[in-house]
């Protein structure tokens, strides 16, 4: 075919003037998402309006398909379209749900978690101290003055931190960001008769905003003196999940404390079989890159902070166990050959899951599609 190239470079001119023009849209789109942000700023509304979302979704799926465009890739690429809108409004400031500004203290506000509040804080004009350890000589007189003390200090030592704040003024609100919930909310409302709450932010360190991040809450004392904290919190965007501290203490054993100490317990298996991870990561499917990757982000992160997790709670030794039990069960099938009783097991937590199920295996298809997209030819 002779006229093959002219006719592929016409094709791939057109290709290549749609992509600009998507991309001056996109730069269009996100001008208006920043003047949203500055306007929702204006009044104290949340930057994440998750209805708003939702329907905006449902209506491009429904257009895309009308247009024969696959509704998925739609709703990917709108996704990540969203995903920087929300950081672009998030860079227009936001409204503080006071007109005059709360006096805010951080302990432990240079460390990794406790910079994002401190961050967050300055930028909605609250008035911001932080207190690391070299600065308890000083700290009395910034202490006194406080609206809001958080602790954000390893969960090793929060207890003896909060064991400090015996002289806050009697309408400050005390508060900790700990993993681990009924230890603190005991010492804090020991400590102080004013208003108390326990939070644990359910994201890391490398977190930019708190648009669709969840922060658990478990109530402590006088709930309405510090409901401006929560309604804040809302405005940065982040969901609030109210449960008591003893709940959550039980669910992070197997949300948290499980979980790592079997991640941990992978890559030190790894480690000692000698596996070559180059050809694991070059043999491997997108669901164990997935795994893998989830392994390695665990060990290339701070291990006093994922020892402390697993170590906070005595409790947690006997969900281990339990676990360490079961696993052994299992493999006592796959040693004995029993195929049925393995098979029996399978069926019942898949009934166990239920809806969860088939919900899960949606959901993983495009985490698995990007993760298969990341790896390397």
């Amino acid at each position: 075919m002779k006229d093959f190239e002219p006719q592929l470079i016409a094709l791939r001119d057109q290709i290549d003037e749609i992509d600009q023009a998507l991309v001056e849209l996109l730069a269009k789109r996100r001008l208006v998402t920043r003047q949203v942000g500055k306007l929702k700023s204006e009044v104290g509304k949340p930057i994440f309006d998750p209805e708003r979302e939702a329907a905006l979704i449902d209506k491009r799926r429904q257009q895309a398909s009308a247009a024969g465009v696959n509704a998925d890739l739609i709703e990917d690429v709108l996704r990540r379209i969203m995903r920087d809108s929300y950081q672009s409004q998030d860079e227009s400031g936001y409204l503080s749900v006071h007109q005059t500004p709360k006096n805010v203290v951080v302990i432990g506000g240079a460390g990794q978690l406790g910079s994002i509040f401190v961050d967050l804080f300055k930028r909605t004009k609250y008035r911001v101290d932080i207190i690391e350890q070299a600065d308890w000589p000083m700290a009395e007189p910034v202490l006194a003055k406080a609206d809001l003390v958080i602790v954000s200090v390893p969960i090793r030592i929060t207890p003896f931190i909060i064991q400090q704040l015996n002289n806050l003024p009697s309408d400050c609100i005390l508060a900790d960001v700990t993993s681990v919930k009924e230890s603190p909310l005991y010492e804090m409302m020991k400590v102080h008769q004013g208003p108390v709450v326990g939070l644990h932010p359910m994201f890391g360190p490398d977190v930019t905003g708190l648009v669709k991040q969840t922060i658990i809450m478990c109530e402590g004392r006088e709930p309405e003196r510090y409901q401006w904290l929560l309604d804040q919190l809302k405005i940065w965007g982040a969901k609030i999940y109210p449960v008591s501290a003893h709940e959550h203490d039980q669910a992070m054993s197997m949300v948290q404390v499980m979980r790592h100490f079997s991640t941990i317990a992978y890559g030190y298996h790894l480690m000692t079989e000698g596996a070559n991870l180059q050809q694991l990561v070059d043999m491997s499917s997108p669901i164990y890159r997935l795994e893998i990757i989830m392994v390695g982000r665990l060990f290339a992160q701070d291990p006093v902070l994922y020892t402390d997790i697993i170590f906070a709670n005595p409790e947690n030794i006997s969900m281990m166990k339990r676990f360490a039990y079961r696993f052994l069960e299992l493999l006592e099938d796959v040693e004995m050959g029993d195929k049925e009783d393995f098979i029996t097991m399978f069926n019942q937590v898949s009934d166990w899951f239920g809806d969860y199920a088939d919900i899960f295996l949606s959901e993983s298809k495009s985490m698995l599609l990007k993760a298969n997209e990341l790896k390397k030819d």
